[in-house]
């Protein structure tokens, strides 16, 4: 297994400087294929966004062939193998929530797709809500995020964003689409 050297020396010698990972080193074991989500973690600025936009042709690839029952199964096979994969790449690279380790915001946010409308309108919602709750982090998706450890933690703060970027679209749905204030 390759392992990540978590830094390295700058040119002069004198400080580590990070370790950024790259695509050859990424396709070396497939724990780190799946933490970068297939390297889309290796964009150069907002890695989170590029893994969240991995959903969509997952999304739609799946919708297309496999049954809702199926479908759900697998993105729940997704998950743990999400718990495996950034467990093992965190501690390889020595740094157990990698910005570029993105399967967390992949995963999470194909299962906010899953449960809402097939629609574009309701899709640029639900990923304008996913990526705020998963970059500000609100209470108590905050507190899970710096107490929970390891793969399940890299996972788990994304599966709360997607719960509350759920919750919005239902309140959406039920008080306003329903006409409750209007």
């Amino acid at each position: 297994m390759t392992t990540f050297a978590p830094e390295t020396q700058d040119t002069a010698g004198t400080q580590p400087a990070p370790f950024k990972p790259n695509l050859e080193l990424v396709y070396s074991h497939p724990a780190y294929i799946i933490a970068f989500s297939g390297g889309a973690g290796l964009a150069p600025v907002a890695p989170g966004t590029f893994g969240t936009l991995v959903a969509f042709p997952l999304f739609w690839l799946c919708n297309l062939y496999l049954t809702p029952l199926v479908f759900l199964l697998l993105i729940d096979l997704m998950f743990i193998a999400g718990i495996w994969a950034c467990g093992l790449s965190g501690k390889a690279l020595g740094e157990p929530d990698h910005s570029g380790m993105v399967w967390d915001e992949t995963i999470a946010f194909l299962l906010v797709l899953f449960f809402i409308p097939d629609e574009w309108t309701w899709q640029l919602a639900a990923f304008l809500l996913f990526r705020f709750f998963d970059i500000a982090k609100p209470q108590p998706i905050r507190y899970f995020d710096s107490h929970l450890k390891g793969g399940f933690g890299v996972m788990f703060d994304d599966l709360l964003a997607a719960f509350f970027t759920l919750l919005c679209l239902a309140g959406w749905k039920a008080w306003v689409l329903s006409g409750v204030f209007f």
